[in-house]
């Protein structure tokens, strides 16, 4: 009977005779089930590879997929065509490492032109699923399906987020040759690692701004998509490709007031530290905390304190009275302001009179306020964490970051948000607003 290859729910299964001594050199294990020999999706080419190596012969009915009629108008730039080209000569698999604004969009795009099959779009947020939609739609004039935010469509291709491909990936993972993961450090989370462990795709493309996570995931990501085998810093592509940029720290001194609760709380906190074993130099040891603040009252006690210090630190007055400066300095220009704290963006929204968005922001309000931004109704906006990443945001000149973590990601993806080439070739600005003395000044640097 001869070997053939099929797809069957997000694995490959291979129906037929085979050799045990042979079967022992392929990448597969005995399914007791159904009395076949499996491999997971994501094995696809290595286990064709290796029946290949093996000289056994097989026929591989995993796809039947049809090749597409697409084209595309864009002229990559040196950096994205030397980006594309690295990806293919690590034979289609693999991630991009390009900053927020550096068009990796278009990268993807022309891969798809090129390889001419059936692709799948996997992404983070509703907002970016209807960003691709709209991008692929007017780029190759054919239908494009949609898996979320209410719709439940496949095409030839198709964008997803990843909550609807984790759904539904070992279902229509047959339909694609293709897949592209954006943002795909999200890929490392528990469980969205199934979606392209359970997908054949044997072309699969990453795209970031900032890969490594400080879980150490991305070295999973890393196994399932490919390698980092393109990377590019703002530096190296500021002044030609985006840009060019100045970032520019102000320090402000908190209140008598404020540094007294700053100086108590923060006590508090490191009072506790010393006694604890813990030094709060990773994750873990925070994630200890919060689970000893559970059953020990000092414990809680100093993870409340912690968080005290920290929103002094991070909503001081004199940090309001900083960004009353910086909009007299750029009074014409557009900016976005970034906090942590969404009691602080509203704040600022009534002080200054302009449009706020947080999370508790409807999609459609958002967009409302994103679209008089781009139109120059709006010249400022304040925004809660909530446009770091996912969110399509119209070009900026003046960034402020008032409060944020010490992620670089986070950092990154702010700082992008004003990089994007100016038509008149001025400079854009990034300011960060610091508490001197206080441990912003550290969270400041790690970010760096």
């Amino acid at each position: 009977m001869t070997l053939v290859a099929r797809f069957a729910d997000g694995t490959i299964r291979l129906d037929g005779d085979l050799d045990p001594v042979a079967a022992d050199a392929l990448p597969v294990e005995f399914d007791d089930r159904s009395g076949t020999l499996r491999a997971p999706a994501h094995r696809y080419a290595a286990l064709r590879d290796a029946l290949d190596a093996a000289g056994i012969d097989y026929e591989d009915r995993v796809f039947d997929l049809p090749t597409l009629d697409l084209s595309t108008t864009y002229d990559l730039r040196d950096y994205q065509s030397a980006a594309l080209a690295a990806w293919a000569d690590a034979d289609r698999r693999g991630i991009l490492e390009l900053p927020t604004g550096s068009g990796k969009t278009v990268v993807a795009i022309r891969a798809m032109a090129d390889l001419s099959t059936p692709t799948l779009v996997v992404v983070p947020t509703v907002d970016l699923l209807h960003q691709w939609r709209r991008e692929l739609e007017t780029e190759f004039s054919v239908p494009v399906g949609q898996l979320g935010g209410g719709e439940q469509r496949l095409e030839s291709l198709t964008v997803a987020t990843y909550d609807s491909a984790y759904l539904r990936a070992d279902e229509v993972g047959d339909r694609f040759g293709f897949v592209v993961f954006d943002e795909v450090h999200h890929l490392g989370g528990e469980g969205y690692r199934d979606i392209a462990r359970l997908l054949p795709a044997p072309a699969r493309l990453g795209l970031t701004a900032t890969f490594e996570r400080p879980d150490g995931a991305h070295e999973v990501v890393a196994d399932l998509v490919g390698p980092v085998v393109y990377d590019r810093s703002v530096d190296d592509l500021a002044g030609d490709h985006l840009a060019d940029y100045e970032l520019r720290r102000v320090e402000v001194e908190l209140t008598p007031a404020e540094r007294e609760a700053y100086e108590d709380a923060q006590g508090t906190f490191v009072d506790y530290l010393k006694t604890s074993n813990l030094s709060l130099s990773s994750g873990s040891d925070y994630r200890e905390l919060v689970k000893r603040s559970g059953s020990d009252p000092r414990a809680r006690e100093a993870l409340l304190a912690k968080q005290e210090a920290r929103e002094i630190m991070m909503n001081s007055a004199a940090k309001v009275d900083a960004l009353e400066r910086i909009f007299a300095r750029h009074p014409d220009a557009r900016t976005i302001v970034f906090t942590a704290h969404t009691d602080l963006v509203y704040r600022l929204s009534e002080r200054f009179l302009c449009p706020a968005i947080t999370a508790e922001t409807g999609a459609s309000e958002r967009r409302a306020i994103l679209d008089r931004f781009r139109e120059g109704t709006y010249t400022r906006v304040v925004a809660a964490n909530v446009l770091d990443e996912g969110v399509d945001v119209p070009d900026a000149s003046v960034g402020v970051i008032l409060s944020g973590s010490g992620s670089e990601r986070e950092f990154t993806q702010r700082l992008g948000r004003v990089l994007r080439p100016k038509a008149d070739g001025r400079t854009a600005v990034c300011y960060e607003v610091v508490s001197a003395e206080t441990a912003e000044e550290r969270v400041a640097e790690r970010r760096r």
